[in-house]
């Protein structure tokens, strides 16, 4: 196979076209099956229920080529049942995860010649998009849908893999309500947290650190991003909230801390314990890890690392669960998927 004509070291996390991508509609009560799509442009009608009441969800995943020559996509099955609890939540039509699963190895597949090679530093993004298609002027759901998915070749999301980020923790702009749509993965959340992002990165900072809607006492989320501290006893802390989306990258974490042999609980986090912290990190599908320099809280300011060095434990974590995804650390849990690519 000839792979597409990139500069695989200095890819960066932006979007590059591919080859194709796969469309699946929702008619009359049924899925069809795959359509195969060159173009990455699709037809909507001006009245559809994604444009007008936010009717979409979306998911982020990323397919490796390991150390052996192998492709797998890490943990495709926690993102099909997390965008079917997402699909739910807005009334939508979920996407099964059996079908999941087959489209998102296809597409993959599909655009084999775009998977970055093994110690590139880079990988297949594959973002999976559902959308509510009728036109309908009215406020209520769809009736029909398209499922889409396609991939992109991305960098690593900061260069140089592991680098230290300053947080401003924000407490005048809210990014989900409590009984909210705060814990699934819609587009929604993301635009409401664009004025939070922009004001910490207008004061210097990289990203803001949400506090919870009601008490405005405890840690929520970092921007796109869950949380978790590590104290000086050796715990994994991190926050409980009806209103975090359950990360993926963030689940695995835990079960990475626990055999590393620390104590994982997930529980509310009280703003202040940021104080106690040893190390903080933020954690997500792009860059699996970004650890926390400083927190500013108020007129207060903690800081945790200098000259931008990385803490033991966030850089265990990270080479730990890197190790997994690049297939050069035993997959004991079953975390990979093979793409058979025959």
């Amino acid at each position: 196979m000839e792979r597409a004509n990139l500069d695989w070291e200095n890819l960066t996390f932006q979007y590059v076209k591919t080859d194709y991508h796969l469309e699946y509609y929702f008619k009359d009560g049924q899925w069809s099956d795959a359509k195969i799509v060159e173009s990455d442009k699709i037809e909507l009608s001006i009245a559809a229920t994604a444009l007008h009441y936010g009717q979409e969800c979306f998911e982020g995943l990323k397919a490796f080529e390991q150390k052996d020559g192998t492709i797998s996509i890490f943990r495709p099955d926690e993102n099909a049942k997390r965008m079917i609890n997402s699909a739910k939540k807005i009334l939508m039509e979920p996407f099964p995860e059996e079908k999941f699963l087959e489209a998102v190895n296809e597409v993959v597949r599909l655009n084999r010649r775009f998977i970055p090679p093994y110690g590139s530093g880079a990988s297949l993004y594959i973002r999976p998009l559902l959308l509510g298609t009728s036109g309908i002027v009215g406020v209520k759901p769809s009736h029909e849908y398209l499922f889409l998915v396609f991939v992109t070749p991305v960098g690593p999301y900061f260069k140089g893999g592991l680098k230290p980020i300053d947080l401003l923790v924000i407490e005048d702009i809210d990014r989900a309500a409590p009984f909210g749509t705060g814990d699934v993965k819609v587009g929604g959340n993301y635009a409401a947290g664009l004025r939070a992002s922009k004001k910490a990165k207008d004061l210097g900072y990289n990203e803001v650190l949400y506090l919870d809607a009601r008490h405005k006492k405890y840690i929520d989320e970092s921007g796109p991003a869950n949380f978790f501290g590590i104290t000086k006893d050796n715990k994994y802390v991190t926050p409980k909230s009806s209103s975090i989306l359950p990360s993926i990258t963030n689940k695995s974490l835990q079960v990475i801390a626990k055999d590393m042999g620390m104590t994982v609980e997930q529980r509310p986090v009280d703003v202040e314990e940021i104080f106690d912290f040893k190390e903080a990190g933020c954690c997500g599908t792009a860059a699996v890890i970004s650890p926390v320099k400083s927190i500013t809280y108020r007129d207060r300011k903690v800081t945790y690392l200098e000259d931008d060095e990385v803490g033991d434990v966030c850089h265990n974590l990270y080479n730990h669960l890197r190790g997994i995804q690049l297939g050069t650390i035993e997959d004991k849990y079953g975390w990979n998927f093979k793409v058979p690519m025959d």
